[in-house]
C-alpha cells in the first residue's frame, strides 16, 4: 500500500532530522557528509510520496444563492492589482507548471503508480446546475462574441452561457484541438449543439495572421472572452500560451475596434511564484495598458470543485482524508457554471468594467481540515486523517531537480511540475489581505447559486455528479495515458 511505502520511505528522513543536518543535503548539496544512505532515503521518499499523491489525485490542487452584482471595495482592487506579494509563508517556492506534482512524481515512480480512478475520461455534460438555472438576473443587450479558448473546461461553460443569454456565439478552435489532439472542431461542434446561437470557426491563436483573418472572416464583433490556459503547465508552454498566445487575441482584437475584452486569470498571481503565473500577470499588465477605447475585465476565480472529486470517493471507500501539514490551507471555490455567468455579467455590468474581480463561490472559505470533518460528518463515519509533513517535498523537489539538471533538454519541466504542486498545497486560493499579508476569506468576494458544502453534500448523495466534475483531458491520466 503506498501509505506503507511513505512510512518506510520516512524513516531515513526521520533519522536525518534527528541528527539536526539539513533537508535534502545528500541531492542538493555536495558536503561529505551526505551518505548514500541519505540518497537511498529521498529516492525511497519520491517514490513513497509518488505512489501516496498519485493516490489521492489531485484532490489538494485547485490548477474555481442567487447571483448578485458583485461590489469590489477598494482594498480587494489594491490587492488584485498587486504584482508580487511578501515572501511567502511557508518557504520560497520557486516557478513551476499547473498543478502537476502527481504528474512529476508519476513519472519519477516510472509510471508505476495508478492515478485515480476519478481522473478518468472527459464528460462535458452540464454540472450539477443546469447553464439556464446559473445565469444571472442581468438584463443587457444581444451581442456578437467570440471567445478562445472555446474547447477548454471552462470555455466550454462560457460559450454555453454566453449562448443562453442570447448572444451570438463565435467559437474560435483549431481544426484538432485538446491534448494531443484528441478533439476536432466538428467534435466541438456537437458539444455545444442545442446551446443557442453557437458557430465554431477555425483559428490558431498562436499565430497572429491566423486569427485577423478568423476574425475577419467573422465581421463585427462587440466583444471577447479569453479562456485561454496552458495544458502542460511547463515553462515554455506558460509563455507561450499564457502570455504570447493571450496578447495575440487582445492585439487582434483591438484591430478589429471590439469594445471589450474579458479575461480570465486566477487568484494565485497575487502571488507569482511560478512560471504560467508570471505569465498571466504579463499578459494582465498588456491588456491593462489603454489603447483606443476596448474595455477590459480580468477575472481571478480562485478554485474549481473538480479538484475534490478524488477526496471524496476515497473517504466514501473507508479510505481516510489525506492533506498536507495541519489542513489549514483553505479555498472558496467556485463552480464552472457560476463562474461562467460571472464572466458573462462582464459585458452587462459596467461596474465590472476597467476593473480587476477576484471572485470565488458562494459561503465561507474551508480548509482542507474542515472539508474532511465534513465529508466524515456527511457519510456518519468517524473522521481519519493522514497528515502528509511539507518536508516530503523537499525530498521529492530535491530529487526533481536533480534529473532536470541530468537532462535539462528532456525533462527541463519535470522540476517545476514539483513546484507548482507544492505551491497548491502550501497556499490558499483566496484574496490576500494587504494589512496582514496573509489570505483572508471574508475579503474573497462571493458570487453563485452553489456554495462548497452544498456541492459536497450532493456529490456524496449522487456520485454521478463527480462523473461530470472530473479534470477531462486536461487530467494527468489524459496525459499519461493511464487506463482506468
Amino acid at each position: 500500500a503506498p501509505w506503507a511505502l511513505l512510512a518506510l520511505a520516512l524513516l531515513p528522513v526521520m533519522a536525518q532530522v534527528r541528527s539536526r543536518e539539513p533537508l535534502g543535503r545528500a541531492m542538493t548539496g555536495n558536503r561529505a557528509s551526505a551518505s548514500r544512505a541519505h540518497g537511498a532515503g529521498l529516492l525511497a521518499a519520491g517514490v513513497g510520496a509518488g505512489l501516496l499523491v498519485a493516490r489521492v489525485g489531485t484532490a489538494q490542487c485547485p490548477t474555481f444563492l442567487a447571483p448578485q452584482t458583485l461590489q469590489v471595495s477598494p482594498e480587494i482592487r489594491q490587492v488584485a492589482l498587486r504584482g508580487r506579494a511578501a515572501e511567502q509563508p511557508r518557504s520560497a517556492v520557486p516557478r513551476g507548471g499547473a498543478g502537476a506534482l502527481p504528474l512529476a512524481l508519476g513519472l519519477l515512480c516510472g509510471g508505476a503508480a495508478r492515478l485515480s480512478a476519478a481522473l478518468r475520461g472527459s464528460s462535458r455534460k452540464r454540472c450539477l446546475r443546469a447553464t439556464a438555472e446559473a445565469a444571472a438576473t442581468l438584463t443587457g443587450p444581444s451581442m456578437r462574441v467570440v471567445v478562445f479558448g472555446s474547447s477548454g473546461y471552462i470555455g466550454q461553460a462560457v460559450v454555453k452561457e454566453l449562448a443562453a443569454r442570447g448572444h451570438d456565439v463565435f467559437a474560435v478552435s483549431r481544426e484538432v484541438c485538446g491534448i494531443k489532439g484528441a478533439q476536432s472542431a466538428k467534435g466541438l461542434e456537437s458539444e455545444f449543439s442545442g446551446a443557442g446561437k453557437v458557430q465554431v470557426v477555425t483559428g490558431d491563436v498562436t499565430d497572429p495572421v491566423s486569427l485577423r483573418g478568423t476574425l475577419s472572416s467573422i465581421g463585427n464583433v462587440d466583444a471577447a472572452f479569453c479562456c485561454l490556459a496552458s495544458r502542460s503547465g511547463g515553462v515554455q508552454d506558460s509563455w507561450d500560451i499564457d502570455y504570447q498566445a493571450t496578447v495575440n487575441c487582445i492585439e487582434a482584437a483591438r484591430e478589429a475596434k471590439m469594445k471589450q475584452f474579458v479575461l480570465l486569470s486566477a487568484i494565485c498571481v497575487q502571488r507569482p511564484l511560478l512560471a504560467f503565473q508570471e505569465a498571466k500577470l504579463k499578459a494582465e499588465a498588456f491588456l491593462m495598458e489603454k489603447q483606443g477605447d476596448m474595455k477590459y475585465s480580468i477575472v481571478r476565480p480562485t478554485a474549481f470543485f473538480k479538484s475534490l472529486a478524488s477526496q471524496i470517493k476515497a473517504v466514501q471507500s473507508g479510505s481516510p482524508y489525506v492533506m498536507f501539514g495541519e489542513g489549514d490551507v483553505a479555498c472558496k471555490p467556485i463552480s464552472e457554471e457560476d463562474l461562467a455567468s460571472f464572466i458573462a455579467d462582464c459585458v452587462w455590468d459596467p461596474s465590472k468594467q476597467d476593473a480587476v474581480l477576484p471572485i470565488g463561490g458562494p459561503g465561507d472559505a474551508m480548509s482542507f481540515r474542515e472539508q474532511g470533518e465534513y465529508m466524515f460528518k456527511l457519510l456518519g463515519k468517524e473522521p481519519s486523517f493522514i497528515q502528509v509533513p511539507y518536508g516530503v517535498f523537499d525530498f521529492v523537489q530535491g530529487i526533481l531537480d536533480f534529473i532536470a539538471g541530468l537532462l535539462p533538454d528532456k525533462m527541463a519541466d519535470l522540476a517545476e511540475y514539483g513546484r507548482i504542486g507544492r505551491y497548491y498545497a502550501e497556499q490558499s486560493m483566496l484574496v490576500l489581505d494587504p494589512a496582514t499579508d496573509k489570505y483572508s476569506g471574508p475579503l474573497t468576494p462571493s458570487y453563485g447559486k452553489t456554495s462548497l458544502r452544498d456541492f459536497l453534500k450532493e456529490a456524496i448523495e449522487d456520485n454521478s455528479i463527480l462523473d461530470r466534475q472530473q479534470l477531462g483531458e486536461q487530467g494527468l491520466d489524459a496525459q499519461l495515458k493511464v487506463d482506468g
